[in-house]
């Protein structure tokens, strides 16, 4: 149900204060309101007035906005009061019953393994374990441990199969001619935009617009586009605003500005207390042990060591990943998404709700290697490095992994990409499907790893600044 605009925005109000009061960002202000009272331009008489220019000028203000627009961004806008709770996670039945028959796959996959490997799930490690792990903390990938044995949890193609397979129960036996003429492999009618749709919403992407990447090449001279959109990206660095850093990637970002104004976007300074936070994830790493760890190790083995590009990371990419499978923070994301936690329990305890850990967090491992890789090249410091990527999951990726109706899900990715292929390209599309090669099947892999792995660095990093200009994984339709 739709809410009246002013009910809705005194729920988004109230959210939006409910989550930022917990934060440090709300102490901090606390702090810098405390310590105003001292100064001799703060009167008793005009009190709150004072103390708010005070923190318009010494740049608290901005901070406050910064992190109200990063709320706005990840939640999605309040339902109705009355609406259950799931609804909030999907709106459609029929694809939340999906999404938890596919974790259900993914977590019998995981017990089966350990059982039949005879690992725990979890276990601590014995001191000298944790000594020698802390020692080589930095040279993890010179490690060669026997890892014949894992196997991955899934590949793209199973998970490919599964959407292929989702049906709209409703639909089953009424016959919806509009849709029948979808010849693709995704085969449940969600609203997808078509092109004019896309015009308008990706309006910076006109022709008639400036684009880094491309108009900065030899045919116009580089110095009137290039210089001006640098000039401008500095002033809005300097702004520290992240709603215009926002609107000013959607041309793209200048490579020397790239890491900063993501970090602006997403609202990420490394504070104090977030390198605490990594510590700790680094702590629970070294003290205990996760069957996790060895599928982690393989995949990046697999993958970016293989790769000309980011076998440099390899030690980077194990230090985050291991971190981020304990990160019971990314546990939140999991209110606004229509997937659930993964529990396991405590050996001979299953069922017993005081037992259950949530286990692992974060389970899609193959496609997080190759979104954490790119990452590499902006950012050195490991805890900042953390912060972008599990921001980046949060807001993005795990939409990749899961089955949701939402525009940018993997569900509506893949059927826009079809209805778009065969719209604008019937003759490509139709050929494609006589020769029995779907085009679907071989789009898939690109889209779930967000082009990762497929595109050279320089040109995934124009295509990520999109990603986050418009807060939409669309584009990668």
């Amino acid at each position: 149900a739709m809410l009246d605009p002013d009910r809705g925005l005194s729920l988004t109000i109230a959210r939006v204060v409910q989550r930022l009061q917990g934060s440090s960002l709300h102490s901090q202000l606390e702090r810098q309101a405390r310590v105003s009272l001292h100064k001799p331009e703060i009167k008793l008489e005009s009190l709150k007035e004072d103390i708010k220019d005070f923190l318009k000028t010494s740049g608290w203000e901005k901070k406050l906005q910064n992190a109200v627009y990063s709320e706005l961004n990840v939640f999605p806008s309040p339902c109705h009061p009355a609406a259950p709770p799931e609804h909030i996670k999907e709106p459609l039945a029929y694809m939340r019953k999906a999404q938890g028959s596919w974790e259900k796959r993914i977590l019998k996959s995981l017990n089966s393994m350990s059982t039949e490997l005879n690992i725990p799930l979890a276990q601590k490690r014995p001191v000298n374990e944790q000594k020698e792990l802390l020692n080589k903390w930095n040279e993890m990938g010179t490690d060669e441990p026997n890892l014949s044995l894992f196997r991955p949890v899934y590949a793209p193609k199973d998970f490919l199969e599964v959407l292929m397979n989702l049906r709209n129960p409703n639909y089953e036996n009424g016959e919806q001619p509009s849709f029948r003429n979808h010849l693709g492999l995704i085969q449940v009618p969600l609203k997808v935009k078509d092109i004019p749709e896309l015009k308008e919403d990706f309006s910076e992407l006109g022709l008639n617009i400036g684009q880094l990447g491309i108009d900065d090449s030899a045919q116009v001279p580089p110095e009137f586009f290039e210089n001006e959109h640098v000039r401008v990206g500095q002033k809005v660095l300097a702004e520290q605003d992240s709603a215009a850093a926002q609107q000013y990637v959607r041309q793209g970002c200048p490579t020397a500005l790239r890491a900063d104004l993501w970090a602006l976007i997403l609202n990420i300074s490394n504070q104090p207390e977030d390198i605490l936070y990594y510590e700790q994830l680094k702590s629970n790493v070294i003290q205990h042990d996760l069957l996790v760890d060895s599928l982690i190790y393989k995949d990046v083995k697999l993958t970016a060591s293989n790769d000309d590009y980011y076998f440099v990371f390899e030690d980077y990419l194990y230090q985050v990943l291991l971190c981020f499978s304990r990160d019971t923070s990314v546990l939140e994301h999991f209110t606004y998404s229509s997937a659930t936690p993964p529990k396991s329990y405590i050996r001979g305890k299953l069922g017993m709700e005081e037992y259950a850990v949530f286990y692992p967090p974060n389970v899609n491992y193959n496609s997080f290697i190759l979104s954490v890789a790119p990452l590499c090249f902006l950012y050195h410091e490991p805890s900042k490095l953390y912060q972008i990527f599990r921001e980046m999951y949060v807001r993005f990726f795990f939409r990749l992994h899961s089955i949701s109706s939402h525009p940018s899900g993997i569900v509506s990715l893949c059927l826009l990409f079809e209805t778009l292929l065969q719209t604008h390209l019937p003759q490509l599309f139709y050929h494609l499907r006589e020769i029995g090669a779907q085009p679907l099947r071989i789009s898939f892999k690109w889209m779930v790893r967000a082009f990762s792995g497929y595109l050279a660095t320089d040109q995934l990093l124009l295509l990520w600044d999109r990603i986050l200009g418009y807060n939409s994984l669309e584009i990668l339709a």
